[in-house]
């Protein structure tokens, strides 16, 4: 708990089994009062790991949904856990868990509804050794997505990210891709309702066992961003509508009809 708000991490796992333990030990439990585990058909023994490690809530995906549809899962289990403040960590250990207490913070005392891990603020993507083809399509898509959504943001494509309560059931994430645009499809929706956006400097590791795209999906996710991009320039100037932008339909804002285990 952080002033009486249940605080909620959640993990989008896939093939994590050497990294998870390690990401798990190194979150400050004297702050978060939930885990939940999202394995999305890995291929190793990432559920029988979380299983050990007393991850309480670990839900099973018996066909790779892909990188969005895990978070679904994710946030709407949170949701009904009746999250306050909700965290995703990757559990490939890319992103440092002693962030978490900073980012509970921002948020937990009503200062920002929304907290990104950066890694352009502070150099920390080159020292981290995140390699030079991306990070300058990092700064390019970055660049042109501020220009078109009308922002102001170091970068949006960190996996590292808090919210709050009001944001994940104040936008439509379920209505996103399953793939990895949905990141910023739901930026794009957070910035589109007016919720505020803060950047915390965040180090980074990149090593053989941490998850990343290739260089051809990486090539296939640029474009999707640009194309998430030109549908919120068309959408904010009213020059089109995108069911994405639409508020949730139903009273409670997410979606009940899964079955985690």
């Amino acid at each position: 708990m952080y002033k009486e708000k249940k605080i909620i991490v959640v993990l989008p796992a896939y093939n994590a089994a050497q990294t998870l333990e390690k990401t798990y030990r190194e979150i400050p439990f004297h702050l978060v009062d939930e885990v939940i585990l999202c394995d999305d058909a890995s291929r190793d023994n990432t559920p029988q790991l979380a299983e050990e490690l007393g991850i309480k809530h670990v839900i099973l995906h018996e066909q790779n949904k892909g990188y969005g549809g895990n978070q679904k899962s994710l946030y709407n289990k949170a949701l009904e856990l009746d999250g306050e403040v909700i965290i995703m960590l990757h559990p490939d250990y890319q992103y440092t868990p002693k962030l978490i207490p900073a980012m509970v913070s921002i948020i937990g005392d009503g200062l920002y509804p929304v907290v990104l891990g950066s890694r352009i603020l502070g150099n920390g993507a080159r020292k981290g050794g995140m390699p030079a083809y991306k990070y300058m399509a990092n700064r390019l898509l970055t660049f042109l997505q501020n220009l078109l959504v009308n922002h102001k943001l170091s970068e949006y494509h960190t996996g590292y990210r808090a919210f709050s309560r009001e944001v994940l059931t104040g936008i439509n994430f379920n209505e996103n891709s399953d793939d990895f645009v949905f990141d910023n499809e739901m930026l794009s929706q957070i910035i589109y309702a007016g919720f505020d956006i803060a950047e915390v400097t965040c180090p980074t590791k990149y090593f053989e066992e941490a998850s990343s795209i290739n260089f051809q999906r990486s090539v296939k996710y640029g474009w999707e961003v640009l194309g998430v991009s030109i549908r919120h320039f068309l959408q904010r100037h009213g020059l089109a509508k995108f069911k994405m932008y639409e508020k949730p339909s139903n009273k409670r804002g997410w979606q009940t009809n899964h079955s985690p285990q």
